[in-house]
């Protein structure tokens, strides 16, 4: 059984990294508009999309799981992410945005939902020794996909090619010209999607059929879950967390590039690079927290973040810039790598599917209010940085939940108070 949970956990993870594959949206973001004449808000919206039904996928699919198991959920959800990537690439140049909205948006949304809450609900009951540790390694999974998929982009001439040409053109544009992506550059581009989708669809069904549950024990019904402000509270905190860190994922290559003044090759080969920590962040803080605990993993998440987003608007060194917006990747995939052990700490793992499918609807509202926001900022002002300093007050005001939030039926003399305030003692 020891054995069994190492394979389902590995398993897991590599269907993870052909469904966060999603976070590499940015790549094609100026491709996109080059090719089709997009603006950056239009562009951004099929990535909010997949976002957002991530989280309505995640409902289902918890769900689902809970009644059927893990497998069929889980390959249902990877194959439908490569089917509408494979669709988006089919359709687009003739359709447009709609189709690609209701492809990869809504399509592969709902299969990324399917397929993330499986795994994760999945070795939370493999691990109940070490949840944070588990669940970290397998969301890892989900951080470190747009880490391969950018330098496996990179590494193709021709796709190379594209986002170096969609950098020319849209020079050409603001300086007051006109041009647009060649046909065999767009062609590039299409196929692009085309072949990705198959890829994730043959390699990440493959991983997601070896998904499977233990034997489980009876916790409470999930409705008195959602019955209670504590349900909410974790909700509110991830999607506090969502907002701020997917408004840089969304637009990463565009911000840097402004921030820096760095050629788009540059900045897409510098974020291929820091996108690594969005999936060690998930790891590394779900370990952490199985130490420190999830209030205060929580609270540090957020309060390195509201530094930075105070400060980076005015740095323009790229090494800095790139420095910063790593930590914010950590932070990022931190609150995914600690709210898995959060939620099953607090309302136990036999429904845990059902129970994470909800709290991950956070994570796809969030997915719309961040990209968003920020594209609104560009496309009103010409330029993101107006949008840094309120994400950094909103994060400012988001530490107090995970201060005041403590599991249903504990003291508030619990461990992480005596850990902000080591003197208190418990009442006689």
């Amino acid at each position: 059984m020891t054995t069994d949970r190492w394979w389902i956990a590995a398993a897991g993870t590599v269907a993870m990294i052909c469904l966060g594959t999603v976070y590499a949206w940015s790549t094609f973001t100026q491709p996109l508009i080059a090719a089709f004449g997009w603006s950056n808000t239009t562009t951004t919206w099929a990535f909010a999309l997949a976002i957002f039904f991530l989280g309505v996928g995640a409902i289902i699919g918890g769900r689902w799981q809970d009644r059927r198991g893990p497998r069929p959920v889980a390959v249902t959800g990877v194959v439908l992410w490569g089917l509408a990537q494979i669709l988006a690439g089919l359709g687009t140049p003739a359709m447009g945005a709609p189709w690609i909205y209701l492809t990869y948006g809504v399509i592969g949304g709902i299969g990324l939902g399917l397929g993330y809450v499986t795994p994760v609900a999945a070795v939370t009951k493999w691990f109940p020794d070490r949840r944070g540790f588990a669940t970290g390694m397998v969301v890892m999974g989900f951080g470190l996909g747009a880490f391969v998929y950018n330098n496996v982009l990179k590494a193709i001439p021709a796709f190379k090619e594209v986002a170096g040409e969609a950098g020319r053109v849209l020079a050409t544009r603001a300086q007051g010209g006109t041009a647009v992506l060649s046909d065999a550059s767009r062609g590039t581009l299409m196929s692009t999607f085309i072949w990705s989708g198959v890829v994730f669809a043959v390699v990440g069904g493959i991983c997601a059929s070896f998904m499977r549950n233990p034997a489980e024990l009876g916790v409470p019904a999930p409705s008195l879950a959602m019955r209670t402000p504590q349900f909410w509270a974790l909700w509110a905190m991830l999607f506090l967390n969502v907002t701020a860190g997917i408004l840089f994922i969304s637009n990463a290559v565009p911000i840097m590039r402004e921030l820096t003044g760095a050629p788009p090759a540059t900045a897409l080969g510098v974020y291929g690079f820091i996108a690594l920590l969005n999936g060690l962040g998930r790891f590394f803080w779900g370990a952490v927290s199985d130490r420190i605990g999830r209030n205060m993993a929580y609270l540090l998440i957020y309060g390195t973040q509201v530094v930075i987003f105070f400060v980076v608007g005015g740095i323009h060194v790229l090494w800095l810039v790139a420095l910063l917006f790593a930590i914010v990747l950590l932070d990022y995939g931190g609150g995914f790598g600690t709210m898995p052990s959060f939620t099953a700490d607090y309302f136990g793992t036999k429904y845990m599917g059902v129970n994470y499918g909800w709290i991950l609807l956070a994570w796809g509202v969030g997915g719309i209010v961040g990209p968003i926001f920020v594209s609104i900022v560009k496309d009103r002002t010409g330029s993101f940085s107006g949008a840094l300093p309120v994400i950094a007050i909103i994060l400012l005001l988001a530490m107090i939940l995970p201060i005041v939030t403590r599991k249903p039926g504990e003291r508030r003399e619990g461990p992480f108070y005596r850990a902000l305030m080591p003197r208190a003692r418990p009442e006689a």
